[in-house]
Order: C-alpha cells, then structure tokens, then sequence
C-alpha cells in the first residue's frame, strides 16, 4: 500500500483569503443591520425593520460561511481522519436550504400583493439604494475569494446576491409605481428575484449533496483517469478506483493497481502519483499494487 499526499501552497493562501472576505463581509452587513435595526426603532419604521430582516439573513449565511472555515481548521483526531475540513460542505447545504425557504417565502408574499399592491414611499426608496450599495460591496469582496471552486464561499456570495437582486427590483418596482402608478410591478419583481434565488439555493444544495455522497468531481471524467493508469509501462488491470471531494479543492483517490511481478513498483509509483497530478490535479491518493496473479476477495470494480 502507498500514500501519495502533496501540499499545495496555494490551497492555503486561497483559504486565508476566503476568510478574510467572509468577516470582511459579515461586518459590514452585520453593522449595516443594527443601524436599521436602531433606526427602525427611532423612527418606528416597518421598512426599515424589515430590511434589517433581511440583512439578518445574510449576516447569519456569512458568520455560518466564516465559522465553517475556522472550524475546518481543526486539527485532524483519530476519530476524525480528515479533520474537519467537510464542516464547509455542511455550510454550503445549510445555506442552498437557506435559499430555497428564502424563495418560497418571497413567492408567498408576492402572491398576497398581486391582490393587495403595497404603497411605496420615498424612504423605501432610499432604504433599497442603500442596502444595494452595501450589497454590491460585499459581493464585490466575495467574488475576490475562490467562489468558482469553493462551495462554501460561493453559498454565502449566493446569499448576498439574492439581496442584492431584490434591492434591484425593489428599486425598479418603486420607479414604476412612483412614475407610472404600476403597483403590480412590486409582486412581479418578486417573483423574478424569487425564481433567481431558488435556482441558484437548489444548484448549492445539489452539489453540496453530491460532495456529501462522495460523488465524482464535475471536473473529473473517471473513465479517463483508469485509461491514463492503463497506459503507464507495468500496470496490467485497474480496479476498485474511486474519485470523491473531501472538501472543495480537496479531491481524493484510491485504488489498486495489478501490475507485472518484475516491475519496480516505487518507480510506477512515483510516475502514477505524477500522472494523477499533472493531467487530473488529483493530489491525495492511495494505490494498493498486487502482482498478476493475486486473489483478492470481493474486488469491486468501479469502471467498465
């Protein structure tokens, strides 16, 4: 049995990165948030109330974000092998369920303003622009962060997005009302925003799901990484290979190898561990060798 394990420097860096993004983030919508919350009480605004609401939410989505990476962290025990680093991907799922609540909510407040339009004020209007700057922000922070390959970052961007889409048909509604006298145009945005937010909570919930399942990587064809392993001088039958994430930008690998007796296996090693590196970036692998000839119980092949 040999273990193949490389550190990737960058992984780190892009890691530090993502957390300070997250608390960055999460104290500006936090801080945001109470000086609605105090201005909503002083004023005794019901808007201003209900976008602290909102905020709310974000400001949970992010600290959740923020908390999974510090608890991802720890180190690894002999109960946990792998740390904690999953922690994310449960913050990700979380998060997409987060959404989806979020979007039937928003569906079932619109569908009781199509029968009774709300009035819009011009301090409504002020509170949308505000809370779109401070969005636009923050999601501008976040998108620095490694959202394409982290699940974790990329849930808590989905969050901000969200509200920032709604402050951007809030701000349109109320143009259209103010202007043109087109109440239905509050509801209708809604809707919209809600269809927005509900797609994009069911794609972090489905592919948080398929990391927990230990699913295959998107970006891994695993009948081509058995071709590649084929090809290499020495290895006569690939079997039991599996691909799975332990976290995001943490793919995993294992399997056994039939190779020829006379082969050095060290050196077939060292050229598999670099075949599974350069061509699938796969860098955590475990590969078993047995000579032709071992009978090994209850093989259970991966690929046909």
């Amino acid at each position: 049995m040999a273990h193949n394990h490389t550190h990737d420097h960058s992984h780190s860096h892009n890691h530090n990165a993502n957390k300070k993004a997250l608390l960055i983030s999460f104290c500006l919508i936090a801080g945001f948030m109470v000086v609605e919350v105090i201005g909503g009480i002083i004023t005794n605004s019901l808007a201003l109330l209900s976008d602290a609401g909102h905020m709310l939410s974000d400001a949970a989505s992010l600290g959740l974000s923020f908390f999974a990476f510090k608890y991802g962290e720890k180190a690894a025990t002999s109960s946990k092998t792998f740390g904690y680093k999953r922690f994310e991907i449960l913050a990700a799922f979380i998060n997409g369920l987060a959404l989806m609540v979020i979007s039937i909510y928003i569906f079932w407040e619109a569908f009781h303003r199509f029968f009774e339009p709300p009035s819009v004020s011009g301090s409504m209007m002020i509170i949308a622009i505000i809370g779109l700057i401070v969005n636009i922000l923050v999601a501008w922070i976040l998108m620095r962060g490694d959202t394409n390959e982290n699940l974790n970052l990329r849930s808590a961007l989905l969050h901000v997005m969200g509200d920032l889409l709604g402050s951007v048909g809030a701000i349109i509604a109320g143009i259209l009302i103010l202007v043109f006298d087109w109440n239905i145009a509050d509801p209708i945005a809604s809707v919209i925003v809600a269809i927005l937010i509900l797609v994009s909570g069911w794609r972090i919930t489905r592919d948080s799901i398929h990391v927990l399942m230990e699913g295959i990587p998107s970006n891994i064809d695993l009948k081509a990484v058995e071709d590649q392993l084929l090809r290499i001088d020495g290895v006569h039958e690939v079997h039991d290979l599996h691909v799975w994430s332990i976290t995001s930008d943490f793919p995993a690998l294992s399997c056994h190898l039939i190779v020829q007796s006379e082969v050095n296996r060290d050196t077939l090693l060292q050229e598999a561990s670099s075949v599974l590196h350069n061509q699938f970036d796969l860098d955590h692998t475990t590969i078993q060798m047995e000579g032709e000839g071992t009978s090994i119980i209850d093989h259970e092949h991966s690929c046909n």
